[in-house]
């Protein structure tokens, strides 16, 4: 069987769920992460800014929003030597004003994903998968990139079957 990799970068703090604020100590998409290391035998990848956003959301939103009209990369705390050994990347992120954080990019460009299978999943408010599939086929020339799965962040906790049937869907389950 194939080796798979979940890639993910999530934010904890102060989130915004429906029209609320909430503060979490584990967010949305490591929420759903952690659902799908119990359906599959993978490793585990946590995207981490070398200097992460603020706690406060609204601060953080405009933060992303600076990097993202900069194309900043920021820095990550640690990178994997290598991601040769695997066939599949579950690459997980929320939707940051329509697309990946930037973070994720860092992550990307860093590795040839040419001949593996990328995976996208985004947790959202309501934006979907915004403008990442594409922007993960733009940036990862050579992968075959399958349709992602959005997920309602605020319906993280109870995302085990739509997952469940999605990594059914790509021969993982």
């Amino acid at each position: 069987m194939a080796k798979a990799l979940i890639a993910f970068f999530s934010r904890a703090d102060e989130n915004y769920f429906g029209g609320a604020m909430r503060y979490v100590k584990v967010g949305n998409t490591e929420i759903v992460v952690n659902k799908m290391k119990g359906m599959i035998d993978a490793d585990t990848f946590k995207i981490e800014m070398k200097n992460p956003y603020s706690p406060v959301y609204m601060t953080c939103i405009d933060e992303a929003k600076k990097d993202l009209r900069a194309k900043a990369r920021p820095e990550l705390v640690s990178m994997p030597d290598s991601i040769d050994g695997y066939d599949t990347v579950i690459l997980a992120y929320p939707n940051y004003w329509g697309t990946m954080p930037m973070a994720v990019y860092t992550f990307l460009e860093a590795f040839d994903f040419t001949g593996k299978t990328i995976l996208p999943l985004c947790t959202n408010e309501g934006s979907g998968m915004g403008s990442s599939e594409r922007e993960i086929k733009k940036t990862c020339p050579g992968a075959a990139v399958k349709n992602g799965l959005p997920i309602t962040g605020s319906s993280a906790g109870s995302s085990e079957g739509s997952v469940k049937r999605w990594l059914s869907a790509n021969g993982l389950l």
